[in-house]
């Protein structure tokens, strides 16, 4: 099964200024671009050459997993952006008050773990097979579903998810990231 580069839910402008033309093309036509490439090469003869994309992240190591994830955690990134505002649907208003208190109290977790992630790598929102939800710190191209959790949400926190807008301000980077969360598509997955 030879991997595609998925269609972004929005044209590359769309998240301006949040997140510039420019991010979008790199970030999006150029790395995760690559990771897929490298992806396709790497796999090509091995078992994992027919396996969907989550398989091959919940079973591979090494060279592979990282591809197969970066390419999975991208993709579920891009397409949980939105230009629009969207309010928090009620099911996952509630979900996210009963495990942290209230959704600002969530949101304070989150981007605390996402400013103080040191290193590359991602924050999720992740729920257990009980239907708690959790914030995890992952360094690298690490991913929820390989300790069997559902990721629900991630935030991009690799330099070059930002550093084009933003240079070393990751603070800033999140907090602009809040207002693109397309929280419809996070009720959806719950």
């Amino acid at each position: 099964m030879k991997h595609i580069l998925p269609e972004l839910p929005f044209s590359q402008d769309a998240l301006v200024p949040a997140m510039s033309t420019e991010t979008i093309e790199y970030h999006y036509g150029k790395h995760l671009q690559t990771y897929i490439d490298n992806l396709n090469r790497m796999i090509e003869g091995s078992p994992y050459e027919d396996m969907p994309l989550e398989d091959i992240v919940k079973m591979a190591t090494g060279g592979i997993y990282n591809n197969a994830a970066q390419t999975w955690n991208h993709t579920f990134f891009f397409q949980t952006l939105t230009p629009e505002r969207s309010e928090i649907p009620e099911p996952l208003r509630k979900a996210l008050t009963g495990t942290f208190g209230s959704v600002e109290a969530f949101k304070d977790e989150f981007t605390k773990a996402a400013v103080s992630l040191f290193g590359s790598g991602w924050v999720w929102l992740a729920e257990d097979p009980d239907g708690k939800l959790s914030v995890m710190q992952e360094p690298n191209a690490g991913n929820p579903m390989t300790k069997g959790l559902k990721p629900l949400l991630t935030v991009d926190v690799w330099e070059h998810a930002y550093y084009i807008d933003y240079r070393n301000r990751r603070a800033a980077y999140v907090e602009a990231w809040w207002g693109l969360v397309d929280w419809e598509k996070v009720a959806e997955r719950l």
